[in-house]
């Protein structure tokens, strides 16, 4: 499979917006839940929910981020490659 050229503006523009959109939801998840989780104050399972949802949700939210990045960028590229090729 041929693959874009490396240097192609609009293939790095797509990819700084699709950087930025996952940057900024890493963001809302690690500072923005994380401080309000605080107000959560009623036990799930044994601790606070506050506790369950700045450690164990935001993992999971990791996961998907890196998971939308890889599946967004294989599309994207192969997108850009039969539009190269």
């Amino acid at each position: 499979m041929h693959s874009p050229p490396a240097s192609d503006p609009t293939r790095w523009r797509l990819v700084r917006a699709i950087t930025l959109v996952l940057l900024a939801i890493w963001f809302a998840v690690t500072f923005v839940a994380t401080f309000f989780a605080r107000q959560l104050d009623f036990i799930w399972f044994g601790w606070p929910f506050g506790y369950w949802v700045a450690a164990q949700g935001a993992l999971l939210v990791y996961l998907v981020l890196i998971g939308a990045y890889a599946w967004v960028m294989g599309r994207l590229d192969a997108a850009l490659a039969r539009g190269a090729g």
